[in-house]
């Protein structure tokens, strides 16, 4: 916020911002005198006086306490006005996460953000990404004999992202397309046809979705990142396998915002160079 440095402009501005937190509170010159505890006078005279003499600290502090706002934006030091506990309270929240391909409350940040650009660095490889094959043998036995049904709506909501006016950029470790493609570590068990048929999806997805998807392969030797997801200006969630710890204020999401730029920046594999990379490691798989 730019400073205000002409002390009757500030004086002018505490006014106002008075007024107008007394009118959203409902409250009037009888009822904050007597929560602040000064006489009915002195708050009239702060709403009358035409001068460049601001209140002393108290007064201020008062004022803003009983009526719910800080008193940075009484006097014009902050855009919020939000008292410390409440933009501690909008600004950071957890949420729990599930363990269920895309819940409610992540779709729902989806459907928020629907027009920015969304940032993505997955905990694994994407669920978005995957095929109805790979899903079922992750998922078949979590979900037990619902599997088809979760998967055919997981599919659906991934199809609405997918048409959606955002642009999706995702970062991924490149040591889980390795060991997706060589079939070890999570990836043990998993055949080698599925693994080559999710390899020409990726394939397909990465050439037909350009540019709206772009995908990144960074190397976690030289880089590490957390899981989180960036929706636009609007919030990013950091996936903590239980729960998300979810960042609403601009700074946090611009710091967020910078730490994955500074992935794709340095990002072994670039989109454009992914298919031919896919090509490689589909032709080292082995039965």
């Amino acid at each position: 916020m730019r400073q205000i440095s002409d002390k009757r402009l500030r004086a002018c501005l505490f006014r106002t911002r008075l007024q107008e937190a007394m009118k959203t509170a409902n409250s009037n010159q009888t009822l904050l005198s007597a929560q602040v505890g000064v006489d009915r006078s002195t708050i009239s005279q702060l709403l009358k006086d035409k001068g460049a003499r601001l209140p002393n600290a108290h007064l201020v502090g008062g004022c803003a306490e009983a009526l719910g706002v800080s008193s940075d934006w009484l006097l014009g030091l902050s855009d919020k006005p939000e008292n410390a506990e409440d933009l501690v309270a909008t600004s950071l929240s957890m949420t729990q996460a599930k363990r269920a391909l895309v819940d409610d409350t992540i779709f729902g940040w989806y459907q928020e953000a629907d027009g920015y650009k969304i940032r993505y660095v997955p905990a694994m490889l994407p669920d978005m990404l995957k095929t109805r094959a790979v899903l079922n043998w992750e998922y078949e036995k979590h979900l037990g004999r619902s599997s088809d049904q979760a998967i055919a709506a997981s599919e659906e909501r991934l199809n609405w992202m997918r048409q959606s006016q955002s642009d999706y950029e995702i970062c991924i470790a490149l040591h889980e397309i390795e060991s997706f493609a060589a079939g070890t570590g999570y990836y043990a068990g998993l055949s080698a046809e599925i693994r080559a048929a999710q390899i020409d999806h990726w394939t397909t997805l990465s050439e037909t979705l350009y540019p709206r998807l772009r995908l990144y392969l960074f190397c976690a030797r030289h880089l590490y990142s957390a899981p989180i997801t960036i929706f636009g200006p609007l919030l990013a969630a950091l996936y903590m396998g239980s729960n998300y710890l979810v960042f609403r204020d601009s700074i946090r999401v611009s710091a967020i915002t910078d730490h994955f730029d500074n992935l794709l920046r340095q990002a072994d594999i670039t989109t454009r160079d992914l298919p031919s990379f896919l090509s490689v490691l589909k032709s080292q798989i082995k039965d």
